[in-house]
């Protein structure tokens, strides 16, 4: 359904400390990083998209978070969850909801809400039972 998402950030450097650690928990791989740009794609390892990119806006104005927008990224099970969100702590993420079960959802998603250096609200979740 998605060919990619951006996420538009003013200080590329720190963000890719961010979310380089972050999408690698997860099992994506860095497909390129272009510091010159500045921007950079993770992917599933050996599937084209979606593709989860990084970057300044291309406009040149300073990125800045919209408004209920947020991008869920899916783990695999609760505890990659867990750890995906300590991760994003650890590298300058803040935390907008602790890791636990939303049954508001569905009885089995589990999810954990931050935000990037930048401000832009991420939720890591999973679907299954544990």
């Amino acid at each position: 359904m998605l060919s990619h998402v951006h996420i538009g950030v003013n200080d590329f450097g720190r963000a890719l400390a961010f979310y380089g650690p972050v999408l690698e928990r997860l099992g994506l791989v860095q497909r390129f990083c272009e510091s010159g740009v500045p921007w950079a794609g993770w992917q599933v390892p050996g599937v084209a998209r979606p593709l989860f990119l990084i970057g300044r806006p291309f406009d040149g104005q300073a990125a800045s978070p919209g408004n209920g927008a947020m991008n869920a990224l899916l783990a695999d099970d609760r505890t990659t969850v867990d750890e995906v969100h300590a991760l994003a702590l650890r590298h300058g993420g803040s935390c907008e909801g602790l890791p636990g079960l939303r049954p508001q959802y569905h009885t089995n998603y589990y999810g954990a809400y931050f935000r990037d250096p930048d401000g832009n609200k991420l939720c890591v979740c999973c679907h299954g039972a544990a």
